[in-house]
Order: structure tokens, then sequence, then C-alpha cells
């Protein structure tokens, strides 16, 4: 029973938390991560096979705890089952990577305890069957999670962070909390079988859409509920920023499928464009963002949210799809929104890893002191090239495949009635384009910056390869990214039950398709081959790369290398980060960030060197969270002074309160 197995795994899991802090040493590292990642691969397994079994019943349990009158209810049906199987998956490589990755934590008894509590949590609401569990389930993951972040609670920075991020997510679960009091309606049925039945105006179900958006919207970095993830993805342990943008954020994402798609009922139209509107502007704002960044780890955050807004994007065409009852093109948008959900999970682990292998080997995150690491990390190197073309969108890897799903659900808009959307989904096409584009040049940057080049820094001029669990961990999800982009077709038909149980329709059997083709509408419009597609690349490059050592001269000329023009050694005539991403923060800077460049140029005769020095401002953060946060100190200091009230008025203030409670329950009465 796979809803039993998974419940067992969350006990082990607890179990383990409770053992790190009982032994609290780094002996008990090996055991938890140990642990972990045999109890991960477990749950995986379950859901996967629960996923695959096409047309299995939903398991439930419920346990006497939680409401008195409804218990904790547990619940695994084809989409608990595929997010189970994304837990499962990211949580077993983040666990075989912290066996290496662990042995050089400054703070192991600060992380270990934990680890196993975010990935109890995180299993916990993917199982959850009523709203009280599903909260409580909610809010421990994000305090386990909130308790990682802040982990090295040393750097004044990652307090921050964690303030940040425990404001936010309290926010949003408040949020959740009043979507689903409005879905219980006045009887508080919590159970979510008893929300399915319930009829609800339309009002309460736009009201619950609004707030979902809310809520599961800043837990997944959704703009303008993005700024706690560019935050709080720096300042944890690498394996844990992996778990939270590529895994975290997905338990975000089904929280949203389940209240919208499954729980509020058949959609209206504007639903989809709503989603849409905010899944476009998301992703070109998070991938602006990113390219404005050094900090290796900041722009894997902000590609996150890039990314999150390529799976909104495809949820909101499969919600206009569905309310206009063209159910196929609906299973098509949501399948590939589900499958950039599982790509990314895959692709943005990777990065994660890479990059905390990068800080083990040099101590630094700034691409401005990386360089040259190829030669000196050569495998770190050679998976995080796959990481960089995934996420890029490059075949034959996994992240090409999903993006052109999503782009060909786009070219099914025209048939929609509504001029609303006609017009909407093609505007939002070309932004996922847009932001395509953009997250190339960003991760060639990265790539280029960091491995290619020289050194620029002694730290990277010392680099050495990290430990063989590391490497073994990246090196497993590198495969998965071309086996996913090779033969997506096998994933396809294994998201088809989920897509089935939400919309009532799937793609067609992929695996049918001759040669491994995927055929997301018909053979006349399009289709994709990414088995033909990796073996013309493999064949093309092992054919050029003979002609070039068997054919070409064997002779030698050695000459320095182009330098524009200035002969000098230093690793700082380079091309650098900063310099790569300025045509960009040229084109989109100015309006999107406020970029400045300020120039201070020494007049002839002056040895002083000329100084470039780059201003770029968060407009979200300046716009909205600036003004909340100052109104907030003020009032805060105003009400400070009820500390120091004497006795008499303190009776004088209850006395006018009771007063005023009376007069509202008269009124109201």
């Amino acid at each position: 029973m796979v809803v039993g197995t998974a419940l067992w795994c969350v006990a082990i899991l607890l179990g383990l938390a409770a053992y790190a802090v009982a032994v609290g040493r780094q002996a008990a590292m090996r055991v938890v991560y140990a642990g972990c990642l045999a109890v991960s691969v477990v749950a995986g397994a379950a859901g996967l096979v629960h996923l695959l079994s096409g047309d299995a019943v939903a398991e439930t349990i419920a346990l006497p705890l939680g409401l008195p009158w409804i218990g904790a209810r547990f619940r695994v049906d084809a989409l608990s089952a595929l997010f189970l199987t994304i837990v499962g998956l990211g949580a077993a490589a983040a666990s075989w990577y912290g066996l290496g990755y662990g042995r050089h934590e400054s703070a192991p008894h600060r992380v270990l305890s934990f680890f196993p509590a975010f990935l109890a949590g995180m299993t916990l609401v993917i199982l959850a069957d009523d709203a009280f569990t599903f909260l409580l389930s909610w809010e421990f993951m994000s305090l386990a999670s909130w308790a990682l972040v802040t982990a090295h609670h040393h750097d004044g920075e990652n307090l921050r962070a964690g303030y940040v991020y425990l404001l936010m997510a309290s926010f949003g679960t408040l949020a959740l909390l009043m979507a689903f009091g409005l879905l219980a309606g006045a009887e508080g049925g919590y159970a979510f079988e008893a929300i399915r039945a319930a009829g609800r105006p339309g009002w309460v179900a736009a009201a619950a859409l609004i707030l979902v958006l809310v809520g599961a919207g800043s837990k997944a970095g959704l703009a303008p509920l993005h700024v706690w993830l560019p935050l709080a993805h720096p300042a944890a342990p690498s394996h844990v920023s992996a778990l939270m943008s590529g895994v975290m954020t997905k338990v975000a994402v089904y929280a949203f499928i389940r209240i919208v798609f499954d729980l509020l009922g058949p959609p209206d139209w504007w639903w989809g464009e709503v989603v849409l509107a905010i899944g476009g502007l998301t992703a070109v704002l998070g991938v602006l963002s990113a390219l404005m960044q050094t900090d290796l780890k900041r722009i894997l955050a902000y590609s996150t949210i890039e990314n999150i807004g390529f799976v909104f994007v495809g949820l909101g065409l499969a919600l206009a799809f569905r309310a206009n009852g063209m159910e196929a093109a609906a299973a098509l948008a949501l399948t590939a929104a589900l499958l950039h959900g599982v790509n990314h999970a895959v692709f943005k682990s990777l990065l994660f890893f890479g990059a905390g292998a990068v800080l083990t080997a040099t101590g630094a995150r700034d691409l401005e002191r990386l360089g040259g690491l190829i030669h000196r990390m050569p495998v770190t190197a050679l998976v995080m090239l796959v990481g960089c073309a995934a996420i890029s969108a490059l075949p034959p890897f996994n992240g090409f495949v999903s993006e052109w799903l999503t782009l060909q659900a786009i070219l099914l808009s025209p048939e929609l009635p509504q001029w609303g959307l006609k017009l909407m989904v093609p505007a939002v096409g070309s932004l996922l384009a847009l932001a395509a584009a953009l997250a190339a040049a960003c991760f060639v940057r990265v790539f280029g910056i960091a491995f290619l080049g020289r050194p620029r820094s002694e730290e990277a001029a010392r680099a050495r390869e990290v430990d063989r669990w590391s490497l073994g961990a990246m090196a497993g999800l590198a495969g998965l990214c071309l086996v996913l982009g090779v033969l997506p077709g096998l994933a396809i038909d294994a998201l088809a039950p989920a897509v089935r149980g939400l919309v009532g329709a799937e793609m067609p059997r992929q695996t049918a398709v001759a040669w491994l083709s995927i055929v997301p509408v018909g053979e006349s419009r399009s289709s994709y081959n990414g088995l033909l597609v990796f073996l013309f690349i493999a064949v093309s490059a092992s054919l050029a790369a003979f002609a070039i050592h068997r054919l070409a001269s064997r002779g030698l000329r050695r000459a320095p290398a182009w330098d524009c023009g200035f002969p000098d050694p230093s690793p700082a005539t380079q091309y650098s980060a900063g310099s790569f991403a300025q045509p960009v923060r040229r084109v989109f800077g100015a309006v999107v960030f406020r970029a400045r460049e300020h120039v201070e140029m020494p007049p002839p005769g002056d040895m002083r060197p000329a100084r470039l020095r780059v201003e770029v401002r968060d407009l979200v953060w300046d716009l909205i969270y600036a003004p909340i946060a100052g109104t907030v100190a003020v009032l805060a200091d105003r009400f400070n002074r009820l500390q120091f009230l004497t006795i008499r008025r303190y009776l004088s203030l209850v006395f006018l309160m009771l007063v005023a409670l009376l007069l509202v329950l008269s009124i109201w009465a």
C-alpha cells in the first residue's frame, strides 16, 4: 500500500531527525544521510510504481490525529504519486550528495537534525487529504527549511534571509488558511472529499484562486512574491538549496494544482488569463535578474523564478483550454507544465550541486573570482556543462522538450473563443521566447566565466576536484538530464494518469510512435525525436573530431593570444561577468532595474585607475516591500508606547475596548 509505505518513510525520517539531535556529532552524518537516501529511494519508488500502474485506485488512510471530527487523512492518487516521485528523487540525490558535501559543513549539527525533518514535511504535504493536515504539514515544511536557511547564523546576511523567508512563508500560510476557510464554508468540511463535493458561488472560487496564487505562489517564487528566494537559496547549504529550489518549489506547484484543478471545480476562462500573465512576467523578470547577478547561487535562485514562470504559463494554458472544453489542448499544456516541473527538479538540483562543488573547492561564489576551473575540476565542469545546456533548453537535453511542448500548446491558442485570451497567449509566448533566449545567454555566461579562461583568483588557481560522493550524485543527475531529453516519450506517458485525472484527457501514447518520436498534436503539425537529434550530434561531433585530428596538418604554430591590443598577462584583461551582461543591462536594465553606470575617469596625467561602478536596484522590493516595511516600523514605534502606560491607563484602555466590542456585537446582531 503506497500511502502506508510513504507514512512509514515519514516516521523513519522523523526518527532520523531525533537521532541527529540526540547524537549531535559528526559521526551521525553518515547515518542520517544514508538513512535519508534509503528512505527517499523507497518513497520515490512507491510513488513511481503507483503512477505507472495507470488506472490504480486512490489509496486513503485516516489516522486518529488532527481535528476531532475528521482526524488526519492521507491519500495517494496519480497526482500525489507524481510529486511523491519528484520529492523522492530530489531527496535521494541531495542525501547522496550530502554524504560527501556534509564533511565540509562548519556546523553539521545545525543541518543534520532539520534535513530529514524537511524531507518529512514535504512528503506530508503531498500526502495530506484534509485542510488541517495540509496546513500543519505546510508550516512544518516551512519551519524546517527556515532552520536550514539560518544554519550559518553567524553571517548577518543569512539571518536577514531567514527573517524575510519566515515572513513570506507565514504570509503564504495565512493566504492558504483563508482559501481553505472559503472552500470549507460555514459547514466546516475541511476534508478534501467534502470540499470537492460542495458547491460554491463564483465569487468564492475567484477569491480562493487569488488566495492560492498568493499562498502557493509565494512559496514557488512567483513575482512579485519571489523576494525571499534569491536571499534564502544562497544562504542555505548547497544540497539544501537544491532541495528548496528543485523540490520545495514543486511542492508549492502541487499545492496550486491540487486546489485549483481538483478542489475548486470547473474553472472560468479568465482564471487562465490571470495565471498566464503572472507566469509570463515571472519568467522574464527571473532571467533578467539572473543576468544582473555575479553570485553563482543567486543566479541559480533567480533562474528558478524563471522556470517557475514557465510552469505556471503551462498551468494557465491548461485552465484556459479546460474552461473552453478543449480537453486535448488542456492535456498538452498540463503535460508540458508537469514535465517541466520534473525536468527543473533534475537540472536545477544538478546545478546547485555543481555550485556547491565550486564553493567547496574555491571558497568563492562570485563569478569574478573564478575562471579556469575546467582544467582543475574536469568532472564538475562536464556535469555543469550538461546542466547549463539543459536549463538553456538546448537539445538533446530534457529542458528543451518541456519548453518545446509549452510553445506547441501556445500555438493552439487561436482556437480559443475569448479575445482576451487570443491576445494574451501570443504576448506571453513572446515573453517565453525572450526568456528562453536570455536563459541561454545567462548560462553561457555562467559556464564561460566560471570554468573557461584563466583563474581570476588564487583560490581558483588552487582548486581541486571534490569527493566521489558529490561527483556521483552530479553524474547521476546529468545522465538523467540526457535520458529524459533523448527518451521524453517515456516521461510523457508516465504523466498521463495524473493529467487524465485533472482534465479528463491525456496526450496520445508517445511510446507507440515510430522511432521514439513525440507528436504532441499531429505529425502534420510538428514532431520531435530526441534520439535522432542525439545520434546526429554524436556522429557529427565524432566526425569533426576525427577530421581535425587525422586529416588536418600536424604543423604547430605558437603565437600570443589576442589581447585587445594590451599585452598584459593579468586575468583582469579577460571578459568578466559584468562585461558579458553589459549589453543586456543597457537594453533592459534601465527600465526594469533602474540600472545606472557611474564612470570615474581621471584627467590626463593622473595615474589613478579609471573605475566603473554599476548600480542595480530591485524595483519590486523598492516599490512594494520597502514601503510596507517602513510603515510597519513607524506603527511599531507608535504602539511601543503602550508598554509604558500606567495601571490606570491600561484599565481605561481595556474598558474602552470592551465597550467597543459590545457595540460591534450589538450592531452585528
